[in-house]
């Protein structure tokens, strides 16, 4: 029964065999209120947790908090690979306009296409002509970049500013410990300093 338990925590994302070994048997070692309590918050998080019918962020109703606050900009979009990106980008307090989850990015090792992920939903939010800029923020890896390229090009003749988000070297870096592809962005994407 623990190592069912191990195999199952096993299975989570960036859980390796140690980890899970260690968790489960925190678990073991846990008092039976707090076992209770987590077991009850993971069923209810299964159970309400939904997609937003809008964008499709994580909800606990038809929309998501994101989707529903009035004073979030309409005319931006930014274009994220998961609902964990959304919360990232809402952590830096810095973007005020309307998210649009695609639920992956293209990835044709893994069979993964544009049709498997949000591009028609994201296509059907711009009918209305309102949107004026598409940011696109998926992850700077191949398969975010091969993303960000397909949308790039599915969206200019639409007449939409289409943005990507800067790469570079991270604040409080250093150059020596920088690999080539990121330095070679920061080279790309430097900009003015203006005195």
């Amino acid at each position: 029964m623990v190592q069912d338990l191990i195999d199952e925590l096993g299975r989570l994302p960036g859980v390796g065999p140690k980890s899970a070994q260690r968790i489960a048997f925190h678990v073991l070692q846990a008092d039976p209120a707090d076992v209770r309590r987590l077991a009850q918050v993971l069923t209810e998080v299964k159970a309400r947790v939904r997609f937003c019918e809008v964008c499709g962020n994580v909800a606990e109703e038809e929309r998501c908090r994101v989707c529903r606050d009035p004073r979030r900009d309409t005319t931006v979009i930014c274009v994220v690979e998961e609902s964990k990106d959304v919360v990232a980008i809402e952590r830096t307090r810095e973007f005020r306009g309307r998210y649009h989850v695609l639920g992956g990015a293209i990835s044709p090792m893994e069979g993964v296409g544009p049709d498997d992920l949000r591009v028609k939903e994201l296509l059907g939010r711009l009918s209305d002509g309102e949107v004026t800029e598409i940011i696109i923020a998926t992850d700077p890896n191949l398969e975010g970049e091969a993303t960000a390229t397909y949308l790039a090009r599915l969206l200019h003749p639409l007449g939409l500013r289409v943005t990507r988000l800067a790469s570079g070297l991270p604040v409080g870096g250093d150059l020596e410990y920088a690999d080539e592809v990121t330095l070679g962005r920061a080279f790309v994407g430097r900009r003015s300093l203006d005195a």
